[in-house]
C-alpha cells in the first residue's frame, strides 16, 4: 500500500482520539462542579454520594446545596435533661459580682404585668416570670412579650396548689399542662420551675427534672403579697440587696399595685448602687 493512501486513516484516528479526550475532560469538570465522586474514589463503597447518582435525573447545584437548610431538616441537638436536685437554687452568685435576679410569680395578669414589663424595659433589665398555667393560657400575648424582651419564663404549676399534699400524677399534671401552654405560645418549653409556696418534695424535684426544668427558689421574699405598703417593699429590697440574691415579688394573685409602684422605686436605686440585674442563661 502506498504511503499517501495510509494518511487519511491516521488523520481519522487522531480526530477520534481528540474527541475522546475532550469527552473525558468534560466528564471530569462536571464531576467537580456537582460534587459527584469519581468512579473508584476512596470511600465510594460507603453508600450513595450526596450528589447526583447514575440513572437519576440530575438536580441543579443550587437546589442540592439548599436542601439541608429547609424547615424539614431534622434538629441537630436536644437540650440535655438536668439532674434531679435535692434543693432549689436559692441564690445565683455565678452570674457575676454585684449581680441580682428579679423574679415575679403567679402571672401573667393584664392588670399588673404590662406595667412591670414597661418598668423593666425603661431600665433595660431582664427578669424571670414564673407563670401559672391557668393565667398563661388566657394571656399568651403577654408570654410572647416577655420572651421577645429577653425575660425568662418559668413554670409555676397550673393552679398554684400545695404540691406536697398531692399525688404524684396530680403533680405531674399541674406541671406538664403549664409547660405545654408555654411551649404552644413560644415554641419551647420552660427550663425553670418554682414550686408554689416554696414547698418542695421528691416528686416535684423528679418530675421537674423529667420535664427539663431546674428548681428555682429565692433568697429575699418581699412579702408583697401581704400588701405591706410600697415603702416597706422598697426597704426590704434595699436592705436585702447583695451579690447573688434572688428577689421574690408578684405580678398576679391579688392587688399588686404596690408591687408595681415599688419596682419603679427600687430598680433605679439598685442600678445606681452598682448592681446588675440579670437572668440565668439558656441551657443548650
Amino acid at each position: 500500500m502506498k504511503k499517501d493512501e495510509m494518511l487519511p486513516g491516521r488523520r481519522t484516528l487522531l480526530r477520534v482520539g481528540a474527541c475522546l479526550g475532550a469527552a473525558a475532560a468534560l466528564r471530569m469538570l462536571t464531576a467537580e462542579d456537582t460534587g459527584a465522586p469519581e468512579s473508584g474514589a476512596a470511600g465510594a463503597d460507603a453508600g450513595p454520594a450526596a450528589g447526583p447518582q447514575p440513572a437519576v435525573p440530575r438536580l441543579k447545584s443550587t437546589a442540592y446545596r439548599l436542601e439541608p437548610m429547609t424547615a424539614e431538616a431534622p434538629p441537630q441537638y436536644r437540650t440535655a435533661l438536668p439532674p434531679v436536685r435535692r434543693r432549689p437554687f436559692l441564690s445565683m452568685p455565678a452570674l457575676g459580682p454585684r449581680t441580682m435576679v428579679l423574679t415575679f410569680d403567679d402571672g401573667p395578669d393584664p392588670r399588673y404585668t404590662p406595667e412591670i414589663l414597661r418598668t423593666l424595659r425603661e431600665h433595660d433589665v431582664r427578669a424571670m416570670f414564673f407563670v401559672c398555667g391557668e393565667m398563661a393560657t388566657d394571656n399568651r400575648d403577654l408570654l410572647r412579650e416577655m420572651r421577645d424582651e429577653g425575660h425568662v419564663i418559668g413554670n409555676h404549676s397550673w393552679t398554684h396548689p400545695l404540691l406536697i399534699k398531692m399525688a404524684r400524677e396530680a403533680v405531674r399534671d399541674e406541671m406538664t399542662r403549664t409547660s405545654e401552654v408555654i411551649e404552644e405560645a413560644l415554641g419551647e418549653r420552660p427550663q425553670w420551675f418554682r414550686a408554689p409556696y416554696g414547698a418542695w418534695n421528691r416528686n416535684s424535684f423528679q418530675i421537674g427534672a423529667e420535664l427539663g426544668m431546674e428548681p428555682m427558689g429565692w433568697t429575699l421574699d418581699t412579702l408583697d403579697w401581704t400588701t405591706p405598703g410600697t415603702d416597706t417593699i422598697v426597704r426590704r429590697v434595699r436592705e436585702g440587696a447583695a451579690p447573688g440574691v434572688v428577689v421574690l415579688s408578684h405580678d398576679a394573685g391579688g392587688d399588686r399595685s404596690q408591687s408595681v409602684a415599688a419596682l419603679r422605686t427600687y430598680l433605679p436605686r439598685l442600678l445606681t448602687s452598682g448592681y446588675h440585674l440579670r437572668v440565668p442563661p439558656k441551657r443548650r
